[in-house]
């Protein structure tokens, strides 16, 4: 609970500061630094989303 107040608040200040396109970089970044977070620590398999895709 206290990573996503932190989140949050980065966001808020993100979009205050930056404007609608200082947030919405703020989001992408975030997103890309969980999905990098998630493979290292090995709760996320990047590369089995990639192989459903290619089998489609």
């Amino acid at each position: 609970m206290t990573t996503g107040l932190l989140a949050g608040i980065l966001l808020a200040v993100a979009a205050t500061t930056g404007g609608v396109g200082g947030f919405l970089l703020a989001v992408v970044l975030g997103a890309a630094g969980l999905a990098v977070a998630g493979q290292l620590a090995g709760e996320l398999d990047l590369a089995a989303l990639w192989r459903s895709r290619e089998r489609e």
